[in-house]
């Protein structure tokens, strides 16, 4: 924004400067600038700086899609006036995650008359607003709500009736047992479920999965292409997501071509489901599916359901064994150009030709991987996470040897054992105890660096020879990495207390550290990179690389690296932090790390940062440069910490940071808690699933979901 400022003002005197005067470009040059200008600065700041902008600032172009949905300066009195000036320009309005939005704003929405695309998730919706809002939307194909405790679904008038009977594609996400707005939109051809209802009140009480009274209206789903729900852990989500399945059973949609369900833990098939499958193996041809580990254990459903061109497929914590996944899934080596993403995460048999006598940590069958790398040659997303893909000795067989032929790959989740040179892990033990006694820790200085500032330095020469560095070298333009431990937990979940005790780290895993970690330097567009239960890190060094090489770096996520009893990267990653210009979002759990002023100053380099979260077992945090990070980092919206002080030090530290920059930061959210209270789990529900969802919770993300599943 101050660059048009500057250029503008630099129009009157062109004589004094060399430099290229913006104005000078073409239309089309300046409309492709302005697309990466926020509309709300286009339309309220940008657009009165001169007359030529002013009327670019309100192309079509620019003004036919508007995002807010990270647009965290954004607040009432902005929404109201960008309404009312470009509100009829308006098609696609996409205000998902603005919590701290209040419920009035969306009164405005109203001027947007020619609304084709609306997504509201994550803002405060009664029904009687979405009654008004949608009653004034004629032409809406697509909504994106939330459903909250006391949605009433008679109090939709007519009108709003209408309008939803029209819509095409609705994204719900469920806080309470309900149908929503589904049995009114009667022409549906996607349907998106997330449900996040609690098993228990806030009082303590058990919550039922019947719906309320009204609610026994049926969904319609005779137009149903794209069916997909995803379950928070919990059975009331369970109960409640069969009422939604039962009308599938009755009669499975012709058009069907997707269907994708995403259930932690446990969910039992039944009858019905068990009717709809069969149904589904009979009269459809998917080019989706996942489905809950019970329904496909044990079963021969994979053999019998039709496939037409798959570009997504999803088996997570399945015991589907390889030989079953090319028998029935690739067809013995068939060719499935079309599949572009591939979940196998804690998929702990997928590349072994049997599953019934064999042990997780036995060596894979590369030809099985081999026939998934010929078969799946346009892969862009793929995860592997979450198992112990062990390699043989075998030649040319590696893992990583056969996943560098996957060139189109975007983004990849890795299990830490993986990626280990066999001699290395077989030849080198542990250079150091990746597990010391919890009690002993002691905390690291930070004062020195005592790691090799290039990686020339390091005493391992061979860096550049291992298979893990090759595949990096590949795949040059991957954005996200994960390299998870196999037995990796985080001490977060998601509705349960903090778990104390982790599990030690797979014996093969034991090698990889400093050297593989930068070996990820290779990779010059990476935007988001996840390390977790790395054993072998001794200095961080690798770290130093990535900061220097990976400019593009957006999201960082590290978790138990090196020794548990101590922070043995402190020094490098303060070094790593100086030059992550672009970083947006840090997560960092560790046991004993110490957030003191150092850090912070090292942190403040990083002038984009918009969220961090820190989660430490014992871990120590200064009040003082807390508060001077966040004076110094204008940007950052979220700060979340979850460490070993007592709560009347997280609570004064809250309340000073909510009192010092909520009035200039309307999206400021602050969780700073006890990790091992007893309350914790209370206080993470008042997290918005924003931030809860994709950064705060530790959980690979790679092929999660089919790409481009909403917009």
């Amino acid at each position: 924004l101050s660059l048009f400022h500057q250029e503008v003002v630099s129009e009157e005197s062109e004589e004094e400067s060399n430099g290229v005067n913006l104005m000078e470009f073409s239309d089309e040059i300046l409309l492709h600038i302005l697309s990466y200008v926020p509309c709300t600065d286009l339309v309220l700041n940008v657009r009165r700086t001169c007359r030529k902008l002013a009327t670019l600032c309100l192309d079509k172009s620019l003004t036919h899609t508007v995002l807010l949905q990270k647009d965290y300066k954004v607040n009432k009195d902005k929404v109201k006036q960008l309404m009312r000036d470009i509100g009829k320009e308006i098609y696609q309005l996409n205000m998902a995650g603005c919590y701290w939005l209040p419920s009035s704003t969306i009164d405005h929405v109203t001027r947007c008359k020619n609304l084709v695309k609306l997504n509201l998730s994550g803002c405060h919706v009664t029904s009687l607003r979405l009654s008004k809002m949608l009653s004034t939307l004629q032409h809406l194909r697509s909504l994106a709500i939330d459903v909250n405790p006391g949605f009433d679904a008679s109090q939709l008038s007519s009108e709003c009736k209408a309008t939803l009977s029209r819509v095409s594609e609705l994204k719900q996400t469920l806080y309470t047992p309900s149908y929503g707005v589904v049995p009114c939109c009667t022409s549906l051809e996607k349907l998106l479920l997330y449900f996040e209802i609690l098993d228990r009140s806030r009082e303590g009480f058990m919550l039922s999965g019947q719906l309320m009274v009204g609610e026994s209206n049926v969904p319609h789903y005779q137009n149903l292409r794209i069916f997909y729900a995803r379950l928070a852990p919990g059975y009331v989500n369970q109960e409640v997501v069969r009422l939604y399945l039962a009308v599938l059973s009755d009669r499975t949609p012709e058009n069907l071509h997707a269907f994708l369900i995403s259930a932690p833990g446990s969910f039992a098939e039944t009858g019905a489901t068990k009717n709809l499958l069969d149904s589904m193996a009979r009269n459809v041809r998917l080019d989706a599916l996942q489905l809950p580990k019970a329904w496909i254990n044990g079963s021969g459903l994979l053999q019998h359901l039709k496939f037409n061109n798959p570009f997504y497929f999803s088996f997570s914590r399945c015991t589907l064994s390889g030989g079953h996944l090319i028998q029935r899934v690739i067809n013995g080596g068939k060719d499935l150009k079309s599949l572009t993403s591939l979940n196998l995460s804690g998929c702990v048999h997928c590349l072994a030709p049997e599953s019934l006598f064999r042990k997780a940590e036995d060596d894979i069958d590369s030809s099985i991987l081999e026939s998934l790398v010929v078969s799946c040659c346009n892969l862009r997303h793929l995860n592997l996470s979450a198992a112990h893909h062990h390699s043989s000795e075998s030649i040319g067989n590696h893992l990583c040897q056969l996943l560098s032929r996957l060139k189109h790959l975007l983004s990849l989740a890795l299990p830490v054992c993986s990626i280990t040179d066999v001699g290395a892990s077989v030849e080198k033990p542990p250079t150091t105890p990746n597990l010391v006694p919890q009690t002993f820790g002691r905390k690291v200085r930070i004062g020195i660096q005592t790691y090799p500032r290039n990686l020339g330095d390091q005493t391992n020469q061979k860096i550049e020879s291992s298979v893990f560095w090759a595949l990096m070298g590949s795949l040059r333009f991957l954005e996200t990495l994960e390299i998870i431990g196999s037995s990796f937990s985080s001490a977060m979940p998601r509705n349960e207390p903090a778990i104390r005790n982790s599990l030690p780290p797979c014996v093969r895993a034991q090698s990889v550290g400093d050297s593989e970690v930068a070996a990820i330097s290779q990779l010059t567009y990476l935007q988001s990179l996840t390390l977790a239960q790395l054993p072998n890190i001794l200095t961080g060094s690798g770290l130093v690389n990535i900061g220097l090489q990976c400019q593009h770096l957006r999201t960082l996520s590290l978790a138990n690296l090196g020794m548990m009893g101590k922070v043995v990267y402190m020094s490098a990653l303060m070094d790593m932090l100086k030059h992550c210009k672009c970083l947006r979002d840090l997560r960092l759990e560790q046991p004993y790390f110490c957030a003191g002023a150092q850090f912070f100053q090292a942190l403040s380099h990083c002038s984009s940062l918009q969220r961090l979260c820190i989660v430490s077992r014992s871990g120590t945090l200064q009040s003082d440069a807390v508060m001077s990070f966040m004076a110094s980092c204008l940007e950052v919206i979220m700060c979340h910490m979850f460490m070993g002080e007592s709560l009347t030090v997280c609570k004064n530290l809250q309340q000073s940071i909510v009192r010092s920059f909520q009035a200039e930061r309307p999206a400021l959210n602050v969780v700073i808690f006890p990790l091992l209270h007893e309350d914790l789990t209370e206080v993470i529900r008042d997290v918005p699933m924003r931030h809860l969802d994709e950064i705060t919770l530790f959980k690979s993300r790679v092929a999660e979901e089919p790409p481009n599943l909403w917009w």
